[in-house]
């Protein structure tokens, strides 16, 4: 038997059962990636499977470098060839590795190969993966719809044109929806320079002359027009750390002077900052009945030698830890309702280990004035917690501190166009879970309720709460 097979991960009857008739053909939703809108307008074939598996991916590119890749066969100038014989060994020593599994769902699904990747037989794999990769069935286009995508999400920052979003609109043939995600970094620059850079280039796109802290405002809320405009319905925030430091209204008039006379704000200050703006854009999120994603917990480019030589988003980044967590989320989230503002929320964490911190916040805002189910959403594992391990605790602390069944489940968070197999992972995973509770006699075998609750979190009920 393949590895990969109808009851890859399932060891549960129920599971198996639940998979297969209600998990395995459901659309997706990928409500956050990071593909370009760009890339699927264009719809260029992929040069080999070397481009396609390992350019950009810093999963690989960690796993190789511990493997004793040099970097000449990860980033470097190594041929096609080389740098796919040098994963193929590497695959072998990554046992436990949910890289291991991500790579062998993909040939299977994309590939028809059903043999592991080896040492051994890399360049076979790789003639038959090239010369598939030929084909227009392999077209980014033709992907994501052999996929069952419904909706891509892609990161966007606030000053983007979005024109491949509209180009794509415009397309006939192509039925998949790809809608832009706010994602407003450059709100939250440290750095004065550049901070008052696109203060100008705010200004310059939206007509209004930004002088205070209101004029600042609206002008982001111009923006958030536009990409409502556009299709956009959520929103992306990527903090190292979550910290609430409340502010007066005489407080937020002298930041904003401090932030354009380019003066470098203290610690302090910039937490100020930032909780003035996340409360202000929160606001914003909520009046157009958005989500708000925060991505909280990623220490960036450690690497200080190999960030200077590879740049980033190259695998030298970290699980974050912080101090007075809870306290400075419910605050947080507080300020945001106080302010009549709390749109429906997602929060990841990427430390594991404030799992039920991060839930146990979230249920104290929960509310049904908007008719959604669990508007405050705790979010799939990501990054370092998208593994088995990581997504059955994350599946188990919601399941413990909210309703599972409300969960709007899995996003790819990738910029890969294979990596939609991540969602079969995700479901394999859900539905192994919740048939262990069946045959354990932990709850009902009720296929009507376990139906309605596997295809609610595959699907349903990302369509209710995103209201594309």
């Amino acid at each position: 038997m393949s590895l990969i097979n109808d009851d890859f991960m399932l060891t549960s009857k129920a599971g198996q059962t639940l998979y297969r008739r209600y998990a395995k053909n459901q659309p997706i939703i990928d409500y956050h990636c990071h593909l370009e809108a760009k890339d699927i307008f264009e719809n260029k074939p992929f040069r080999d499977i070397t481009q396609l598996w390992l350019e950009g991916d810093h999963y690989k590119w960690r796993a190789m470098r511990a493997n004793g890749i040099h970097e000449k066969y990860i980033t470097g100038a190594a041929s096609s060839e080389e740098k796919f014989e040098a994963w193929a060994k590497t695959v072998e020593s990554s046992f436990g590795n949910p890289l291991y599994h991500w790579t062998h769902l993909e040939l299977a699904a994309y590939f028809d190969i059903h043999y592991p990747l080896s040492h051994k037989n890399w360049r076979e794999v790789m003639t038959a993966c090239n010369k598939k990769l030929a084909s227009q069935d392999f077209l980014p286009r033709a992907l994501i719809t052999r996929s069952h995508v419904e909706v891509i999400c892609t990161t966007d920052k606030p000053l983007d044109d979005l024109k491949y979003h509209q180009l794509l609109q415009q397309e006939e043939g192509f039925k998949t929806k790809v809608l832009p995600t706010f994602r407003p970094d450059e709100l939250f620059e440290a750095n004065p320079t550049r901070f008052c850079q696109f203060i100008s280039e705010l200004s310059q796109a939206t007509d209004i002359t930004v002088t205070d802290l209101a004029s600042f405002i609206n002008a982001i809320g111009l923006r958030i027009d536009y990409f409502h405009h556009v299709g956009c319905r959520i929103s992306d925030h990527g903090p190292l750390e979550v910290a609430y430091r409340p502010v007066t209204d005489e407080q937020a008039t002298a930041l904003f002077a401090a932030r354009l006379s380019e003066r470098e704000l203290t610690q302090t200050e910039m937490q100020a900052w930032n909780s003035l703006i996340f409360v202000r854009l929160a606001a914003l999120y909520k009046q157009k009945e958005w989500a708000m994603q925060i991505h909280f917990g990623a220490i960036r480019n450690n690497n200080a030698r190999q960030y200077h030589a590879v740049g980033i988003n190259s695998g030298f980044d970290s699980i974050a830890d912080q101090e007075n967590l809870a306290t400075n989320l419910n605050a947080l989230l507080n300020a945001m309702m106080e302010n009549n503002g709390l749109p429906k929320t997602i929060i990841y964490n990427l430390n594991a280990s404030y799992n039920d911190i991060v839930a146990s916040a979230l249920a104290n805002f929960q509310n049904g004035d908007e008719g959604i189910k669990s508007p405050m959403q705790f979010g799939s594992g990501w990054w370092f917690n998208d593994t088995y391990r990581g997504m059955v605790n994350q599946l188990n602390t919601l399941a413990d501190q909210g309703l599972l069944a409300n969960f709007i489940g899995m996003l790819t968070d990738s910029r890969s166009f294979v990596s939609y197999t991540r969602h079969d992972y995700f479901r394999r995973i859900l539905c192994n879970l919740i048939g262990g509770w069946v045959d354990r006699g932990e709850v009902p075998e009720d296929m009507d309720i376990l139906a309605n609750m596997v295809k609610g979190i595959c699907v349903d009920n990302a369509r209710a709460y995103f209201k594309f």
